[in-house]
């Protein structure tokens, strides 16, 4: 028993983020993120772990022959036929935030670090459950655009585009939005994991543009603890990552009207995204990553 225990508590220490920073490779980062959540679930609300052969169905009228997998009929004594991409359960888009700010961090892990963790994760999620996934990298345009397939090999291409991202310098998120809301045909799930760190009206419109083509979308707000709690203590000289831009200031001085500020901020995109049906979702780098994939399970079995 004691065992036990201590295998679920070692797998699940990789769900905080600063254990996962430790591992150098993103795809074992992934499956032992994804492990670590689910080792605490009693029952699975993800059906791609809990049926042996996630990648088959059973064969039906009107299927042919021919595409019946003898080396599983011999196995089961059941017939199968092998899922081909069209037969996907669902196609997710993950847009990726990768400007300049999202370099920030207070603390061990930044902000787009913090995000690839979430993005791996997702992604073995994601196929592991055979739904087609694919991947956007933006700052002020699209830099990587992996159009979605559910295929095993698939994920090597995801993990390996984000192992290396480079950053950008400007956030332009309206212009990413409109252009993927354009290009993505098929009814999906759109996920955008970014700091926002933009006019939060015109980003408004760019996931009401997805909203229109009737995609569902959940919005992953990814913050610095001290960009939203402001608890500097000497004067301080605070540069804007994107601009260049730098100030010199007692931090008490600005400190309540900052944080009026950051809270009207994210009030914004709450309501905004409250109004158009979109799930919106605030984190902060120092969360454990079980909090996100919650929300995306929860929303992946309401989208069905």
């Amino acid at each position: 028993m004691k065992r036990q225990t201590s295998n679920v508590l070692d797998k699940r220490k990789y769900l905080d983020p600063t254990m996962v920073a430790k591992i150098d490779n993103m795809a074992l980062r992934a499956r032992l993120v994804v492990e670590g959540y689910l080792i605490g679930q009693h029952k699975s609300p993800y059906h791609g772990f809990s049926v042996e052969f996630a990648e088959h169905r059973a064969y039906g009228h009107g299927d042919e022959i021919r595409h019946i997998d003898w080396k599983l009929y011999g196995k089961t004594d059941r017939y199968y036929v092998k899922r081909y991409e069209e037969e996907t359960n669902l196609r997710s888009y993950i847009l990726l935030d990768t400007s300049q700010s999202m370099t920030y961090s207070s603390r061990s892990i930044s902000k787009l670090e913090y995000a690839s963790y979430l993005s791996a994760a997702l992604t073995h999620l994601m196929l592991n459950q055979r739904d087609g996934m694919g991947l956007v990298l933006f700052d002020e345009k699209i830099r990587k655009f992996i159009p979605p397939r559910a295929s095993a090999s698939h994920a090597n291409i995801i993990m390996g585009a984000l192992d290396n991202i480079n950053t950008g310098e400007d956030t332009q998120i309206r212009a990413t939005l409109d252009h993927m809301a354009e290009r993505i045909k098929k009814r999906g799930l759109v996920i955008l994991i970014s700091d926002l760190l933009d006019d939060p009206e015109q980003v408004l419109m760019g996931l009401n543009h997805f909203r229109h083509n009737k995609q569902e979308m959940i919005v992953f707000h990814l913050l610095d603890r001290q960009e939203h709690d402001f608890q500097f203590g000497d004067r301080t000289k605070f540069k804007d990552l994107e601009t260049g831009e730098t100030i010199t200031t007692e931090p008490w001085h600005i400190r309540s009207a900052y944080q009026k500020v950051i809270e009207s901020f994210q009030r914004k995109y709450q309501l905004g995204c409250r109004n158009q049906r979109i799930d919106y979702v605030p984190l902060f780098t120092d969360q454990p990553l079980d909090i996100a994939l919650n929300e995306y399970l929860n929303k992946r079995k309401r989208t069905g």
